[in-house]
């Protein structure tokens, strides 16, 4: 026989229940916050001076698969150098050594943007940033940086930031944001 505790523990499973389906088709943002430089995430879209917004999509009630699968996620070292010390690599197309570099880091599970210079004016930009003629490809790891690829001194730079020296088992490769 079933007494009114075991319908009220029916109740709750089934609700629970429809409650996680329900969250599952949801979509999360995540970005910087330009006034307080501290990362959000929230179930509402960005402000448009929002930095690095990354949307996360999840899967439909029905189980087909988002417009966009959600990246996988960074081990918590990788998170924490990747807010404290940011890293862009510059390179320009057909460059054999940038592609090692895009190689490098990778392999190394770390999330990076690649800003690809088309121009001598973007050259230019860059070298003023960078304070002098840069090489290609140039490496930015927070506020320091290296011109031209030596992975040793790449990986020594990337070390001393906190990064992981390889990827993480159940974590995500580094992909390039292009901009």
């Amino acid at each position: 026989m079933w007494c009114a505790d075991s319908f009220r523990r029916a109740a709750l499973f089934l609700s629970l229940l429809l409650a996680a389906t329900t969250v599952n088709g949801q979509t999360t943002y995540r970005w910087i916050d330009a006034k307080t430089g501290r990362t959000v995430i929230s179930d509402h879209p960005p402000p448009a001076d929002a930095r690095q917004v990354t949307i996360y999509k999840g899967q439909g009630s029905s189980g087909e698969s988002a417009e966009k699968p959600a990246p996988a996620p960074l081990s918590y070292a990788a998170r924490q150098a990747s807010e404290k010390f940011p890293v862009v690599l510059y390179t320009a197309a057909e460059c054999d050594e940038c592609r090692a570099a895009r190689d490098l880091l990778t392999r190394r599970g770390i999330p990076f943007t690649e800003k690809l210079l088309r121009s001598q004016a973007e050259f230019a930009e860059v070298n003023q940033q960078l304070g002098g003629r840069s090489l290609l490809p140039s490496l930015v790891v927070g506020r320091k940086n290296l011109r031209g690829f030596a992975s040793g001194d790449w990986n020594e730079l990337l070390d001393l930031a906190g990064y992981p020296a390889s990827t993480a088992y159940g974590s995500g490769p580094g992909t390039p944001r292009a901009e």
